[in-house]
């Protein structure tokens, strides 16, 4: 079975990569994976966080 990851999971794993390619003793091929990883983690979260945004923007143009 292949579980979405929550936002907070996401989030977790890509300030991993970021530690490890701040580290900077990571091989090339791997710190290319790390940084590709690491642009569709980012993408991912921002994707997520602007659907957030729209929803809660419509909850206050909503009449009570």
């Amino acid at each position: 079975m292949n579980e979405e990851k929550t936002f907070e999971q996401k989030q977790e794993e890509l300030e991993k990569i970021v530690s490890r390619l701040e580290n900077g003793n990571v091989p090339l091929e791997e710190m290319i994976q790390l940084y590709e990883q690491g642009i569709a983690l980012y993408k991912e979260c921002a994707e997520t966080l602007d659907q957030y945004e729209k929803r809660l923007a419509s909850f206050s143009e909503e009449k009570i």
